[in-house]
């Protein structure tokens, strides 16, 4: 596994960065920061080698049943940096909500939490980020798992946390400036390529036909002979 000094990523403009310490959350922290009233931009992230753990502070000016597209997004910038930092072999896939697949295993997940759960409502802040496991913790033997990988088992020994981190970032706001440009409709329908299980039987997180999202990034659920909604809002902070 590569292993970088003490460097300091460099964020795309707009976005500026605050280290925290090992094995550290930064998901709460940002909450916590979010509600200051701070500029958004700022990603959080942990200094562990082990794994990327970052969350992102926004914020929306359109309701939050719109705003939670960007979770897409979010997903978005994962495939993207993983995609060109990786070998060419490497497939990346999402499972709604939240759940980042690599060659076909869970390899970490992405999470996100705003000021409100009303949909009508636009959020104060929303926070959006991603854990990406690089390595095994030393509680888990490689093998243990296997429905679980790590980026390290997957030919990615030349990916860094920080180097992901970046490359994260870059793609996110790309991928964030063309859904506020756009709307959802691009973002969606990447995200749909990429998605492992649509048109499948599915037992996460609902058991049902998973047979696609709606215009919000909502997910559409065939049980029987009725379609049911998963609604992105209900999964905040899980």
């Amino acid at each position: 596994m590569k292993i970088e000094d003490n460097k300091k990523p460099n964020f795309p403009p707009l976005f500026r960065g605050k280290s925290l310490p090992l094995k550290t959350t930064t998901f709460s922290k940002a909450i916590e920061e979010a509600k200051k009233n701070i500029d958004p931009g700022l990603i959080i992230y942990n200094e562990d080698f082990g794994e990327l753990n970052a969350s992102l502070i926004l914020a929306p000016d359109i309701k939050l049943k719109e705003a939670l597209g960007m979770v897409l997004v979010n997903q978005m910038g994962v495939a993207d940096s993983l995609g060109s930092l990786g070998p060419p072999e490497l497939a990346i896939h999402f499972n709604w909500p939240n759940r980042i697949k690599v060659n076909g295993a869970n390899c970490g997940y992405t999470f996100y939490k705003a000021a409100t759960k009303l949909e009508e409502e636009i959020p104060e802040w929303l926070v959006i980020g991603i854990n990406i496991p690089f390595l095994w913790s030393k509680s888990t033997e490689s093998g243990r798992l296997p429905e679980e990988t790590v980026l390290f088992e997957e030919g990615c020994s030349e990916i860094t946390p920080i180097s992901l981190l970046e490359s994260w970032s870059r793609h996110t706001l790309v991928w964030l400036n063309r859904f506020l440009d756009e709307g959802l409709l691009p973002v969606h329908n990447a995200w749909c390529e990429k998605c492992e299980n649509i048109g499948k039987k599915i037992s996460y997180p609902k058991n049902g036909d998973f047979i696609g999202l709606d215009e919000n990034g909502n997910m559409l659920l065939k049980k029987s002979n009725d379609i049911t909604i998963e609604k992105l809002i209900d999964y905040m902070d899980k």
